[in-house]
């Protein structure tokens, strides 16, 4: 599915919320949730490419392969957070969307954990020691 294709669904979808939502609300948010995972679907094989892609130029330049596979989680939980959150906020629940968001926010710290310490230790080995 080309770029064109998902914005035509994206808009059809959007009329079709807008003549649904006054006649039957839920079943016009039902409507949006699956396009967005439509869209999620259609788009996922592109994501895949640009992983292999940085995982190739991390082979390349000889980066670790755990540091290289933190970033492509690290950017998979950010992908997935701002999905939930925006179908939470389509629903008009932005305090769901929040705590999804901090929940993503979490758990990249918590992946990021090793990156910054090996950067802290590669920092503090040129720091001259007195």
């Amino acid at each position: 599915m080309d770029i064109i294709q998902i914005v035509v669904l994206g808009i059809v979808a959007s009329i079709l919320f807008i003549i649904l939502k006054d006649q039957n609300a839920s079943f016009a948010f039902f409507l949006i949730v699956i396009t967005g995972i439509i869209i999620f679907l259609a788009i996922i094989r592109q994501i895949g490419t640009i992983f292999q892609l940085i995982e190739s130029l991390g082979e390349k330049a000889n980066i670790d392969g755990m540091y290289m596979k933190t970033i492509l989680k690290i950017i998979g939980i950010a992908y997935i957070a701002e999905l939930g959150a925006n179908i939470t906020k389509d629903a008009g629940l932005e305090a769901v969307a929040a705590k999804i968001e901090l929940a993503g926010k979490v758990f990249i710290l918590l992946l990021a954990i090793p990156i910054i310490t090996a950067v802290i230790e590669a920092i503090l080995n040129f720091l001259p020691v007195t």
